[in-house]
């Protein structure tokens, strides 16, 4: 909540409980009861609601209650000398603000609210005893009386409030503004939705924004006869989107740099902060400090400790990447190469846009299937953190969406050379692909909340049958909410959240376009209209479909930075080798000046892949004077209090040395 509206209740939590079915005069509520009276003691602001079949308790906190909340965390943040300290409440104006006014972002308000409602014990010197609906269990010292309750089923689920002024506002200015193609308020999605959200809508902007110009360029080469010139535009085609992918990723770098410097986020400290604070586990395996704790161990056994964690964590990557990498050959392979030869051999064109329709539906479970496993896997992982889990999960996930995607189409450039195949293949792929997506993207929540609302009134009609009632509704907005789904990953949400989908449809889509350009250069344009359609149906979706989405830390796009340059490469090669095959029509391979040209030109764009981030530098010369500034200033004041503490003087930062 605000600071600035305080005198306004702005719910940003709901508990949900099942209703009672014993009467109200045995008082079989109590526990419920406890924990009203417990989040009112703590500070909370507290205001329970009747649904059809559940009881909702929505929570709110005033800035006060989450300044002492993020104090007894010792949440570092931002302050006015650019240093990141340790919060306190009693010096809150040395602290910087967010983008909208508000004192903490919403990452941040989530974190106070997780340890404020979980850090209710019991500090009694006895067990407690709790009951509801005739059942009684204790409460024992010292255990969080929310988890207790979490455990016993009473608490169905703690879930982020959608802030309806914020919400209609966004609805505005972002899921319906059509007339602003690409712009959308990154500043206001950021304070609405938080770190790792923002900068996704971000990357789609400058992506979709940058798309245009291989987009008109693909056009002109697609309706434009160059005749006998063909074979010349086509290379300078080539150079020109890989060129275009090259500067693309080093300038959404510089803007990444920027948005971390606008919003007061420090690059350095990872994600891994943020999701720790949230509650999340970070790894199955213990750590070599945790160890140490617990054995007793000396210095000099402590690098053995470390140097067997390490090769261990190694060791359990290789075998899990092992395992998928064998999944994708003796499994995957075989499917893959089976539905290309069938789509070679059959004649009709309407057959094969079923053919296509029916594998790419049967491909997507099977590929969810092998992401599931995926992430069982990685829970065996030595890594430190769940950005490290998230990334590691990425790159295992992208391999096997890798093989499901490109197999048959490399099957048809690489065995049969036939272009007019190849392209009606990557035409019907990308528009079947697109729009199947798209299509489920945004009806699946629908159906779903729509099937569950519909049990929830037929549950509801069972129970009170007999009995004469009118016609029931889900009238309250937080049981609508509660109703909608998730915003959760395919392959599950223990280590991603429904970004891992949108990012890996972006990924598959820009490996499509970019490795077989020379094939389709019309692939650009479809691209382009469909994110543009993305970026607007996306903002639907998060703001009217699903539940609020639990806020999570980051400072970039993580590991799919490092998926995307991979593409580049994989690109240059690929093209390279279809634009010797246009040349090498009789496929007799003589080193001709034609091919010979070809090859030179696939080793010069490869280094000068390698060589645009030394040209294009990644953090903006505005930020990395701030930066400097700020640690120089820093610096400077760090110097005059520990002067003060050496000569003994009793002058204080504040009480002499103001700074802006």
């Amino acid at each position: 909540m605000n600071g600035h509206e305080e005198d306004e209740v702005v719910y940003e939590i709901g508990v949900v409980v099942p209703k009672s079915n014993v009467t109200e005069g045995k008082e079989s509520r109590d526990c419920v009861e406890i924990l009203e009276a417990e989040f009112r003691k703590v500070g909370l602001i507290v205001d329970r609601v009747s649904g059809v079949s559940d009881e909702f308790i929505k929570v709110a906190a005033p800035l006060e209650t989450l300044g002492r909340a993020a104090a007894e965390m010792q949440m570092r943040k931002p302050t006015r000398i650019g240093m990141d300290l340790q919060f306190e409440w009693e010096e809150v104006n040395a602290f910087v603000k967010q983008p909208d006014g508000s004192l903490f972002s919403w990452c941040e308000r989530f974190q106070c609210y997780q340890h404020l409602l979980y850090r209710i014990v019991n500090k009694s010197d006895s067990v407690i005893v709790l009951n509801f609906d005739g059942k009684e269990f204790p409460w024992e010292i010292g255990q969080s009386l929310l988890k207790k309750l979490e455990c016993e089923g009473i608490i169905k689920q703690v879930f982020p409030l959608h802030d309806e002024t914020k919400r209609k506002k966004l609805l505005r200015s972002w899921a319906l503004n059509w007339w602003d193609l690409t712009d959308q308020p990154i500043d206001e999605i950021y304070s609405y939705y938080g770190t790792k959200v923002a900068i996704y809508f971000a990357f789609l902007e400058k992506y979709t924004r940058w798309m245009f110009f291989p987009a008109a360029f693909g056009l002109i080469l697609q309706f434009v006869d160059f005749g006998s010139l063909q074979l010349l535009v086509l290379p300078v085609f080539f150079i020109s989107i890989i060129l275009w992918a090259v500067l693309f990723f080093q300038f959404w770098k510089r803007k990444n740099y920027a948005l971390l410097a606008r919003w007061h986020i420090n690059y350095t400290i990872g994600a891994s902060q943020g999701q720790k604070l949230l509650g999340m586990d970070c790894g199955s395996v213990q750590s070599p400090v945790e160890l140490m704790k617990k054995m007793g161990m000396d210095k000099t056994q402590e690098k053995q400790l470390y140097q067997r964690y390490e090769w261990l964590g190694y060791l359990m990557r290789f075998r899990n990447d092992a395992i998928i990498i064998l999944s994708i050959i003796c499994l995957q392979l075989p499917f893959e190469l089976a539905y290309a030869h069938l789509y070679e051999v059959i004649g009709s064109d309407l057959l094969k846009f079923g053919l296509t329709g029916i594998y790419l539906f049967v491909i997507q479970h099977f590929t969810q299937f092998g992401g599931k496993i995926s992430v069982k896997l990685i829970k065996y992982e030595n890594n430190e953190n769940t950005e490290y889990r998230a990334d590691s999960l990425v790159y295992k996930v992208f391999g096997l969406y890798f093989m499901q995607s490109y197999i048959g189409i490399f099957y048809h450039a690489l065995l049969h050379r036939n272009f007019t195949t190849l392209r009606q293949v990557l035409m019907q792929r990308l528009l079947i692909s697109e729009v199947l997506e798209n299509l489920l993207e945004n009806s699946l929540p629908y159906l779903k909340y729509s099937y569950k609302k519909y049990r929830t009134i037929r549950n509801k009609k069972k129970h009170d049958k007999g009995s004469k009632s009118e016609k029931i509704h889900v009238t309250s907005r937080v049981e609508k909410e509660y109703l909608k789904p998730a915003y959760s990953a395919s392959i599950g949400d223990e280590v991603e959240d429904g970004l891992f989908d949108d990012f890996l449809e972006l990924a598959l889509q820009f490996g499509m376009i970019m490795m077989f350009a020379c094939a389709f250069p019309l692939a650009f344009a479809f691209s382009a209209v469909n994110n543009i359609m993305e970026i607007r149906t996306d903002a639907l979706k998060l703001l009217s479909m699903l539940k609020r989405p639990v806020p999570r830390a980051a400072t970039s796009i993580g590991a799919w930075i490092n998926i995307f340059q991979f593409l580049i490469v994989m690109s240059i090669c690929t093209n390279s080798a279809l634009l010797v095959w246009l040349y090498d029509e009789e496929g007799k391979w003589k080193v001709e000046p034609g091919l010979a040209g070809i090859l030179i030109m696939e080793h010069v764009l490869l280094l000068i892949k390698f060589g645009f981030s030394r040209l294009v530098p990644e953090e903006p010369a505005w930020v990395r004077a701030k930066r400097v500034n700020n640690a120089t200033q820093a610096q400077n004041v760090c110097s005059k209090q520990l002067l003060r503490s050496i000569s003994g003087g009793e002058k204080t930062f504040y009480g002499e040395d103001k700074t802006e």
